[in-house]
């Protein structure tokens, strides 16, 4: 496959043969699970000991946010480690969206592959499909940024018949041949069982990882659930006291095991950087079917902590020191600079990263210096601003209709003291409330100005 506009543009420096191989890089992607839906987090009837014993044996990020409380979004600022709002489009793709990931941006796996590493997707993209809006441009889709191999639903598994989408295509797009096309996808299915997802996508993950055991390689599964419809696996029907979501969480748990196991029985687990984590918060509207944001406010579509706090875990045997638990403001702008890092890959300069590395963090060697982090609602439109102990509302949303505090803003709110944010503070602090309308309006404007490839 020809290498992207974006691939291209980075400087990788050679490493000498005699050098260790590169750390192995895993990325576990859940869709719209809540930060109380772990037993490590305190839910009381979903068990998730693998991915317990993962937190246990890794660091604990109790302060991680999502880049957006919405698919489309939040998978962008992972993948580039830039906040959405610099991505040129809307912050949930539909089937037929006529813009997509842009190929000017750099993502994860480009940079990775540009380093000698073997790059497989096994689940959901949700950075664009081929559609009549875009003249069927293969360019929207994962072999096109960096990914050598690619099984999985081009968007959400809800986005398909007898709504109004065409049929749900699982894809699967090998990396075979050269030239100026890329490479095309073969439709394995359309509208699949959704039971046999989990189970595919960690099958496919597991072989790839087999294949290229003797290389370094990057496994990014982004799972399907437990985005409604829910679909547990036969094995994992009934499993769980919580009904549908919760034997859906436990199979995720046991994804999440099978993949520590192999890692442990190829010897590979000290060379593993793994990083587990979700996109945005649980679906309340969805009443049962939904997740738990635990003690936080609201949930996806908003915001509100619930909306955008998520488990962060990074396991590293070896390198992390186990049960650490870091409180710092971290977020998922972080994983491509902290990835870049520790595979010895130059960030790009040609243009803004909004993330830095947790290596520090990670290792114990040091704290990152205080920085805003930023949240971007409906529309990727910016909305609150974190700094330090403070977040600051300028608007707020939430899809289930609720006018948290009659609509009135600005909010302010400590977070260390208040995660629920109940108590604002906006006229009892002047000075705080300052400070942050102040950073708030400066990146609004430096966002504006930069603009985005898609200007």
């Amino acid at each position: 496959m020809i290498a992207s506009a974006a691939a291209a543009a980075l400087a990788i420096a050679a490493t000498p043969a005699t050098t260790p191989m590169k750390p192995n890089i895993v990325i576990l992607f859940c869709d719209d699970a809540g930060y109380g839906d772990f037993g490590f987090t305190g839910h009381p009837t979903i068990r998730t000991p693998n991915i317990d014993r993962m937190a246990r044996e890794g660091i604990w990020f109790t302060q991680y946010y999502s880049g957006s409380p919405a698919c489309t979004a939040s998978r962008y600022a992972l993948l580039t480690g830039r906040d959405p709002r610099r991505s040129g489009f809307a912050w949930v793709l539909s089937p037929n969206s006529k813009k997509s990931l842009h190929q000017k941006e750099v993502t994860i796996a480009e940079g990775l592959k540009s380093a000698g590493y073997a790059t497989g997707a096994f689940g959901k993209w949700h950075l664009g499909n081929p559609s009549e809006n875009n003249g069927y441009d293969q360019s929207t889709l994962p072999l096109a940024h960096g990914f050598d191999e690619y099984v999985g639903l081009p968007y959400s598994n809800d986005m398909r018949p007898p709504k109004n989408w065409p049929d749900l295509p699982l894809l699967e797009g090998p990396a075979k041949g050269t030239g100026e096309r890329y490479t095309d996808y073969r439709i394995r299915e359309l509208n699949p069982d959704q039971t046999q997802l989990t189970k595919l996508y960690t099958d496919k993950a597991v072989s790839f990882i087999n294949r290229h055991k003797d290389e370094p390689f990057f496994v990014y599964l982004p799972y399907a659930m437990p985005h409604v419809p829910l679909y547990p696996g036969e094995a994992f029907q009934g499993s769980s006291r919580r009904g549908n979501y919760g034997d859906v969480m436990q199979e995720i748990d046991w994804s999440a095991g099978r993949i520590m196991e192999e890692l442990r029985k190829l010897e590979l687990a000290e060379n593993t950087l793994v990083f587990f984590t979700s996109d945005n918060g649980p679906w309340i509207i969805k009443n049962d079917q939904g997740g738990s944001s635990g003690l936080f406010r609201d949930g996806k579509g908003s915001t509100w902590e619930g909306g955008v706090r998520e488990p962060g875990i990074a396991w590293w045997p070896g390198h992390i020191k186990p049960r650490q638990r870091n409180m710092q403001p971290v977020g998922a702008v972080d994983i491509l600079p902290t990835v870049f890092d520790v595979a010895g890959v130059k960030l790009p300069d040609d243009r803004t990263l909004d993330g830095m590395s947790l290596v520090p963090l990670m290792k114990g060697t040091g704290s990152l210096p205080e920085r805003p982090l930023y949240y971007s609602g409906p529309g990727n439109k910016f909305h609150a601003i974190r700094y330090g102990r403070y977040k600051l509302h300028m608007a707020t949303s939430s899809q289930t209709k609720i006018k948290h505090f009659n609509g009135r803003v600005p909010l302010l709110f400590n977070l260390n003291q208040d995660p629920s944010e109940k108590y604002d503070l906006s006229r009892s602090q002047p000075e705080q409330l300052e400070l942050l309308q102040e950073l708030f309006s400066a990146s609004a404007a430096q966002v504006k100005e930069e603009g985005t490839f898609w200007d």
